[in-house]
């Protein structure tokens, strides 16, 4: 099965750290963020479970669950959580999955067999409260992940989800934003932009973030 941008994220049932998860409804009215790891006990991946645990509170200014997924067994995820909280210095906060069976890897299409056969690519999904997955990416065994771009696509995704600009390339909070080019009407513009815009071009035009003042971290 090939997820897209846009389908609906397989539910699913399986044990995890913090006891048997049914996702939606484990996930309910938050945004959430899956990711998945080849194995326990692997080196970047502890540096990413620990960066994970770092960023809880600036994940839950945006309302976003994290949840990380391993083929090992609890057992396995709770050893492997000392470690972490040994070398990371941070205390893991959010559940891992014991796929085992495989059974969530292959829902969400992360066994890549000319990667490896058995275990797990490195894949994130962003998935909104309606449950669709608005981002997918998937890493190379020997790169960690960037959680600074995955906050700065969370707050992009729910900035345009509200008001009608897209982020330009390298945005980021605070930046000028593009409003979208269906916006044509010049009263609505007004009334939705009111610190104005600059047309660079006709299908051009940037105003400034209109959630400037916003806190988070």
């Amino acid at each position: 099965m090939s997820l897209r941008l846009g389908d609906t994220a397989p539910d699913f049932e399986q044990e995890s750290t913090e006891g048997r998860i049914r996702f939606h409804e484990w996930l309910g009215d938050s945004w959430g963020v899956l990711f998945s790891h080849p194995a326990d006990f692997t080196p970047v991946c502890t540096t990413e479970l620990g960066l994970t645990a770092k960023l809880k509170e600036a994940f839950a200014q945006r309302n976003v669950k994290a949840i990380a997924l391993s083929v090992d067994p609890v057992d396995s995820h709770h050893e492997w959580i000392k470690d972490i909280e040994e070398t990371q210095g941070c205390a893991v906060n959010f559940p891992i999955i014991a796929d085992a069976d495989r059974k969530v890897s292959e829902l969400y299409d992360m066994i890549h067999p000319n990667a490896d056969s058995s275990l797990t690519v490195r894949s994130l999904f962003v998935i909104d409260p309606n449950k669709k997955i608005r981002l997918i990416i998937t890493y190379p065994a020997s790169t960690g992940r960037n959680f600074n771009e995955v906050l700065r696509v969370i707050d992009s995704l729910q900035m345009t989800d509200e008001h009608k600009v897209a982020t330009p390339g390298n945005w980021e909070r605070g930046d000028d934003v593009v409003i979208v080019p269906s916006l044509q009407d010049e009263e609505e513009i007004r009334q939705r932009f009111p610190k104005g815009y600059k047309k660079v071009k006709s299908y051009l035009r940037m105003t400034p973030d209109p959630t400037a003042n916003w806190s988070g971290n």
